[in-house]
């Protein structure tokens, strides 16, 4: 399905029973108000079915926050009701994000209809698990993969890299035991320290916790050179896939610039094109009773609905798409947007070797890859 057809959905359940010190999204401790957010997200998303019509979904996408923490009845009751506003299309993905700690209901979602799990491992040795201040062991680490595996179709592991002491050689064999548990799809996150977590208010305190950028380049290069060994294509910055397949439908929903409908607490969304009257992005209310109260209200969920102007679209498809392997398609962007790139920065990194040109497509280079943030922003105009 092209990208001007496919349409996600994006579920934030916020509950977390812990917060990790290095998380900065829209999370929370529960309070026993689980069963009135999740009312308020069924009735989120008939008044979504009214704005959007009857196109089929692409996927759903449960994130979080710990998704996981939801009853499989509740899960199930969100993918009977998305089906009978939307319904799927034939290989529609509906996808979880999932706690080791939760692994005893892994096949209870499978039978409530997911089909992807994203288990949050970030590390299979228990050291490392206590340092990133996470709330399940090694053994349940693995435990959760082998759950999933039998499960699932599909299987995504996270892993976290770049903390400070962490050594290559202790990369390597967290990698190599993450491939060889036979999962699709690994996707290697970089520690990063943000202001107003608990590890950002410990390195306020001048606690060193992540490695610098660019120690932490070789990590990224190591990550890379395993997964390509062990048959996995890296097809975005940060994700190995080890066939099309295992791809992440609905994440590739963010990255090709598709539509995509955010239903929960602080959940984002965007819908629309310019040719057929303006793209808009969508923000709904942060704070759960907010939410529900919103929602009750008789309104839908937004909080802040933005009518994109054709640059700040043109922004984010070049931020997003030059993010995948397969690069940036100038000509789907000129459609879109009626926009370019900067096409004399785009010439000066060709010749830096940060950007390459395949037809109508631009794309990082090795190099570029450990620049992209950049890159991406000097191709803005």
């Amino acid at each position: 399905m092209s990208e001007d057809t496919a349409l996600g959905l994006y579920i934030h359940w916020p509950y977390c029973a812990r917060i990790c010190p290095y998380c900065d999204f829209n999370v929370y401790r529960p309070k026993g108000a689980e069963d009135v957010l999740r009312a308020a997200i069924l009735d989120d998303m008939a008044h979504w079915r009214e704005r959007t019509g009857a196109r089929a979904l692409t996927s759903l996408h449960f994130g979080g926050g710990t998704p996981s923490l939801m009853t499989p009845e509740a899960i199930g009751e969100v993918i009977e009701a998305a089906d009978q506003l939307w319904g799927f299309t034939a290989d529609a993905e509906r996808g979880l994000e999932a706690n080791p700690n939760d692994r005893a209901g892994f096949k209870a979602f499978a039978g409530a209809g997911i089909n992807r799990l994203s288990v949050g491992v970030q590390s299979f040795q228990g050291g490392v698990l206590e340092r990133l201040g996470r709330d399940h062991g090694a053994d349940t680490a693995r435990s959760a993969v082998d759950m999933a595996l039998h499960s699932v179709p599909e299987v995504s592991l996270d892993l976290i890299y770049a903390w400070d002491g962490q050594t290559l050689e202790m990369w390597r064999q967290e990698l190599d035991t993450a491939l060889a548990t036979g999962v699709g799809h690994l996707s290697p996150y970089q520690l990063t320290i943000e202001q107003g977590t608990a590890f950002g208010k410990r390195a306020e305190r001048g606690e060193k916790l992540a490695l610098e950028a660019d120690d932490a380049a070789a990590f990224y290069e190591l990550a890379d050179e395993i997964a390509s060994r062990a048959g996995f294509e890296r097809y975005e910055i940060s994700n190995h896939a080890r066939s099309p397949a295992a791809q992440s439908r609905h994440n590739r929903l963010y990255w090709e610039g598709a539509d995509w409908i955010g239903v929960g607490p602080g959940a984002h969304g965007r819908l629309g094109r310019h040719s057929t009257g303006g793209r808009i992005g969508t923000e709904a209310a942060r704070r759960p009773g907010e939410y529900v109260q919103q929602v009750k209200s008789g309104r839908w969920g937004v909080a802040e609905l933005e009518a994109l102007s054709a640059e700040d679209e043109r922004a984010e498809r070049i931020l997003m798409g030059i993010r995948l392997a397969e690069g940036l398609d100038l000509t789907r962007l000129q459609r879109a947007t009626g926009l370019g790139i900067d096409e004399g920065e785009a010439e000066r990194m060709i010749a830096a070797g940060l950007l390459q040109r395949q037809g109508d497509r631009i794309q990082l280079t090795r190099e570029g890859q450990l620049l992209g943030d950049a890159v991406s922003m000097a191709l803005v105009p």
